[in-house]
């Protein structure tokens, strides 16, 4: 079995995420006064007492609403439920118990779940004693006062989930998966391309722009071999982003794409290539990932002969610095050659982390050499020594010259062209550091 799954669940505004980015050490969730500003659930891993486990933050339970996305992230905590181990049940000292705390209660009797009680906003426990107490009427034994802001009373919270914990077992070790990335603007189909290939709603879907706004990680195996997808926030143009929870988001997809070994950039088949696709291609294409392009939405595009064609030059005419990455035209609403993605990013991934002997690199370079003689400024030719592969992820070169200034970015683009053609590198971009070396013959 996977290592064990604590989900955090309350009503909005408790401060179930402030708790969940001090576990895990990092910003992960959107921390903000607003109400329902954790929308989907968000996971992350932390580690108490030499044991590991998954930890996930879940959106505010609020009363029953004809609000679409409330009612939705209803749903996906009671998901995040299902799916736990144990549940740690956050409520807030300074309001008492409400209504929504007494339906959540309710929810979790129900589920029949190991429940943990916290009490959070304790910032001084002689101060709430008598309303911590309180909350023993929930049903849940002695709540644990917190104060998830001062980091207070978090250590005993986790020794209480390390005890509810199910028994460790030999297999909670990570496989090495491989980490995909889901990269595109706004309503462009990332969560449904993700449902569709989990085969359950995980994910927020709607069509109200940017309804997913945190970086959510599924973990995923099938035939095809072991997945972790990371479906991130769509990316808004500047002058949309004003409020300090867009820039959140904006910072999340950088920081998922820094993440993945392969990034899948899905683009609306309906209205092509936008301004804001080619800055999301850039973050991939400059991060050095494997890049998969996918056209989504292609069972609504009006096509004629030819259109498939067409439409594929003129993605790669808007993207030409992605001219490596293959594009593949899905539907994730249908499921239109989803199934196909998968050897594609499997290729990609294994290009990227392509490594070639300094000994094949050579004869290759030597090929290249005799085929197209390197330029020469001023009477002064270009002398390339030798090639070597110093890094991958992406496949990184250093060229060993007699002078930087005469090793032209055309003869660079040369010698580019003639890996990918002996060595393929579909999906990944290909780095080439120059070197200057002292020529033992003096020219």
């Amino acid at each position: 079995m996977a290592r064990p799954t604590v989900a955090i669940v309350g009503k909005p505004n408790v401060g179930k995420s402030t708790f969940f980015n001090y576990l895990i050490g990092e910003r992960k969730s959107i921390v903000e006064d607003t109400p329902g500003v954790t929308r989907d659930r968000v996971y992350g891993e932390t580690n108490w007492r030499g044991r590991k486990f998954t930890l996930i933050d879940t959106g505010g339970i609020e009363e029953k609403s004809q609000d679409v996305i409330a009612s939705q992230m209803r749903i996906q905590a009671e998901i995040a439920i299902e799916l736990s181990d144990v549940v740690v049940f956050m409520t807030d000292v300074t309001t008492g118990i409400t209504p929504i705390d007494k339906e959540i209660a309710l929810m979790l009797k129900r589920a029949k779940k190991k429940v943990v009680l916290v009490c959070n906003k304790v910032d001084d426990f002689k101060k709430f004693e008598n309303d911590v107490y309180e909350f023993y009427n929930l049903g849940f034994g002695t709540p644990n006062p917190v104060s998830s802001a001062n980091a207070k009373g978090i250590g005993d919270v986790l020794d209480k989930i390390y005890e509810e914990l199910p028994e460790e077992t030999a297999d909670e070790q990570d496989d090495d998966k491989i980490k995909v990335a889901v990269i595109g603007k706004p309503n462009v189909g990332k969560s449904s391309l993700i449902n569709k290939i989990l085969g359950e709603n995980r994910l927020i879907v709607s069509n109200i722009a940017g309804t997913t706004r945190d970086a959510i990680d599924s973990e995923f195996e099938n035939q095809y071999g072991k997945y972790m997808f990371i479906d991130t926030a769509g990316l808004r143009r500047h002058s949309k982003v004003e409020e300090n929870i867009e820039k959140y988001s904006v910072l999340r997809t950088s920081l998922a794409v820094e993440r993945a070994d392969v990034c899948i950039l899905m683009i609306d088949a309906n209205e092509g290539v936008t301004e804001q696709d080619t800055k999301i291609a850039g973050l991939a294409h400059e991060s050095g990932k494997g890049v998969i392009i996918a056209i989504n939405k292609w069972d609504e595009y009006e096509k004629e002969n030819g259109t498939l064609e067409q439409y594929t030059k003129d993605v790669y005419n808007k993207l030409a610095y992605l001219s490596y990455a293959p594009i593949i035209f899905i539907s994730a609403k249908t499921g239109q050659r989803v199934e196909k993605i998968f050897n594609l990013i499997n290729e990609v991934a294994n290009n990227n982390a392509f490594r070639i002997s300094t000994s094949n690199l050579n004869e290759l370079l030597a090929e290249a050499i005799a085929m197209v003689q390197p330029p020469t400024d001023k009477g002064r030719r270009l002398k390339i020594f030798y090639m070597t592969q110093v890094g991958t992820k992406p496949p990184t070169f250093a060229v060993f010259v007699n002078s930087k200034k005469l090793f032209h970015f055309s003869y660079e683009r040369y010698l580019v062209n003639k890996l990918r053609e002996e060595y393929g590198f579909k999906g990944t971009p290909i780095r080439m550091l120059v070197r200057e070396k002292i020529d033992k013959d003096g020219d």
